[in-house]
């Protein structure tokens, strides 16, 4: 299956709250993910398994390193008004408290750590779009766990953003392991990862 874009209807104003209100008025069926991506309102199906797997192993490994009043979250959306983005990261790390507001999102920029574990049908949106909107936030460390890389699966640790860009810190095929900095402090066996 492939993600469906869904042009949004020209809008008053700077078009963000046109966008949201399109975003939260999708149908879209049980364990799909809508998001905005890039001023597009997009429905993805749910995970493979080996996705969901991959999500797991690295959750159980964060959550040794993490700080009690932090959380890690699997479908906690993210807003982005300046890149027209609204996303579902698949791992957010964040403080607890920026999930006391009342609503369905929070603000990207409090984002400690994102993950995003590439499928076949929106690879290039966690490679580009995402990357830049990540970037853009601010968050300090986005780990992009692409499988469908050409040649074998890779992990990609991408840090210091600056200007809507990141410098990548390290990159290794899976079988590897790959040392995520402060404040985390933790190496990833990405051998342990579905398709290594």
């Amino acid at each position: 299956m492939s993600a469906l874009g869904i042009e949004p209807e020209p809008s008053r104003g700077d078009g963000w709250d046109e966008l949201v209100r399109i975003w939260e008025a999708t149908d879209a069926p049980e364990g799909c993910k809508v998001e905005i991506i890039e001023g597009v309102v997009t429905v993805t199906p749910g995970p493979a398994n080996s996705h969901n797997d991959t999500a797991d192993l690295v959750q159980r490994r964060l959550y040794g390193v993490i700080p009690e009043d932090w959380g890690i979250y699997q479908t906690q959306t993210v807003a982005v008004p300046s890149r027209h983005g609204m996303f579902i990261p698949d791992l957010l790390v964040a403080p607890r408290a920026a999930l006391k507001e009342h609503g369905h999102c929070i603000p990207l920029a409090v984002a400690e750590l994102i993950v995003e574990i590439t499928s076949r049908s929106n690879a290039n949106h966690d490679r580009v779009e995402k990357l830049h909107g990540y970037a853009t936030a601010g968050v300090p460390l986005y780990l992009l766990l692409d499988t469908w890389h050409s040649g074998r699966p890779t992990a990609t640790l991408y840090g210091e953003p600056r200007n809507g860009m990141y410098r990548v810190l390290d990159t290794v095929k899976y079988g590897e392991e790959l040392r995520l900095p402060a404040p985390f402090d933790l190496v990833l066996d990405t051998g342990e990862f579905p398709g290594a």
